[in-house]
């Protein structure tokens, strides 16, 4: 019986049920009609067992910088960096749109920042040259997800954090995805903007404006430099990192470009704790879901039905690419890896799938879920920015959406797009005596 509570978890979700809720509610009321009443304290227990940990508290922190850097002007630098850079190009304001998401991303590694700031100030801009609204929202959205590809990324923490891979890791094999969404991104909008007859937003910048723009954005660029350089030369883990970069960020914001006071810290402070309380609630009723997922058997059982199917792990591969996806277009990226990814891992890693590769496979999945319909979260802060219905905007960002699901299908099977640059830097392990294609590429177990 225990085991119904995963179709009444998508049953609360297909009806509203806020995620959170629907997390404790169905494992609840079905350990309830159990008669299992030590198991529901131990559900809601780990709600906060589920929150308190150390490698956890780089999320708040991140988001914290991100919040501070944009209240102290330093996403407009990084936009007027972008527009010197690609402005003159065809559909000029998109390109800056896309280019500035890839920026920030190594500031805050959120989707919802990325968004909130760079929409705010972008769509109303793109639509005053010419820019239909949805197009402009389409185009934030659709690159807001790089945002937690490229380090630092609060997905990647969770994953983790859940299961016990390398924070390091996992941020460099992110760096060539993210780098591959982004020009994908602007490849398909120089098609669209010829088609759309989009205008460039400036002329050519001159060196001399480059290198001012350059100067500009110094500052704020060394963020992410700080935070892989701390943690890849060992003198920082991964939540000293985020509180350095908070640090930074303050100092950049308060003492070098003076553009944030104290006066301005309290509300910093309020809308960074609003948003990481919120992600972190997610986490924790996440952990106490998968308690409830240990209890029921349903890995064992799913596994089980995953391994009749095929034993090819690139087979397998392309079906949980289509699970991932169809669960990213209802769950958020965080709980879904807290649930799913004890669940399918192991099951790959036994099939001869490397953990960073599987890792990066199934977090650019989830992540690309943030901006697909009907839940995608990215859609409606889109639609809250700019005033567009998420119907209008899911509409037109699907030519986006077919870009980066097909940088998934590469990076499942190309695992040396992500795994290279860890590979490189000697942050994943191999059997001894392993060549680098036996490390990274699965093959098939015979039967």
């Amino acid at each position: 019986m225990l085991v119904w509570f995963l179709p009444l978890f998508l049953l609360f979700l297909m009806i509203g049920l806020p995620v959170f809720f629907g997390l404790l509610a169905a494992p609840g009321l079905m350990l309830w009609l159990s008669g299992d009443a030590k198991d529901i304290t131990l559900l809601y227990r780990n709600v906060y067992n589920g929150m308190d940990s150390f490698p956890l508290m780089a999320i708040p922190f991140f988001m914290l910088a991100g919040e501070m850097m944009n209240r102290g002007g330093i996403t407009m630098r990084l936009v007027e960096f972008s527009q010197a850079c690609v402005g003159h190009l065809r559909g000029g304001l998109a390109q800056v749109n896309i280019l500035s998401s890839m920026l920030f991303a190594g500031l805050s590694g959120s989707a919802v920042a990325d968004t909130s700031a760079l929409g705010s100030m972008l769509i109303p801009a793109m639509e005053k040259e010419g820019y239909t609204r949805r197009f402009a929202a389409a185009v934030t959205a659709a690159s807001s997800v790089i945002g937690p590809i490229i380090p630092p990324s609060g997905i990647m923490i969770i994953y983790a954090y859940v299961m016990g891979e390398s924070v390091a890791a996992l941020f460099l094999a992110g760096i060539v995805p993210g780098i591959l969404v982004g020009v994908g991104l602007m490849m398909v909008t120089t098609y669209l903007a010829r088609g759309g007859d989009f205008p460039p937003s400036r002329p050519r910048a001159t060196w001399g404006e480059k290198g001012q723009a350059s100067l500009k954005a110094f500052f704020p660029l060394l963020t992410p430099v700080i935070i892989l350089g701390g943690i890849l030369g060992g003198v920082m883990t991964p939540t000293e990192a985020s509180a350095a970069a908070v640090a930074y960020a303050m100092i950049v914001s308060m003492f070098i470009l003076r553009s944030m006071t104290l006066r301005d810290l309290p509300d910093v402070l309020l809308k960074a704790a609003l948003t990481a309380s919120v992600v972190l609630l997610l986490v924790g009723a996440a952990m106490a879901f998968k308690t409830v997922v240990s209890l029921s058997h349903a890995p064992e059982a799913l596994a089980e039905f995953i391994l009749t199917l095929s034993n090819n792990p690139l087979v397998l591969l392309l079906l949980i690419n289509l699970l991932l996806f169809v669960v990213g277009m209802f769950l958020d990226a965080g709980p879904a890896i807290i649930i799913l990814g004890p669940i399918l891992a192991p099951i790959f890693i036994s099939l001869g799938v490397h953990p960073v590769h599987f890792a990066v496979v199934m977090s650019v999945n989830l992540t690309v879920g943030l901006a697909t319909p009907p839940m995608g979260l990215v859609l409606f802060v889109a639609s809250s920015v700019s005033g567009e219905r998420v119907e209008t905007i899911a509409k037109a960002i699907l030519p986006f959406l077919a870009v980066e699901i097909a940088v998934i299908f590469l990076i499942t099977y190309l695992p040396q797009i992500s795994m290279t640059v860890p590979w490189l830097t000697g942050h994943i392990a191999c059997a001894e005596g392993a060549s680098y294609m036996q490390c990274i590429s699965p093959e098939p177990v015979p039967r």
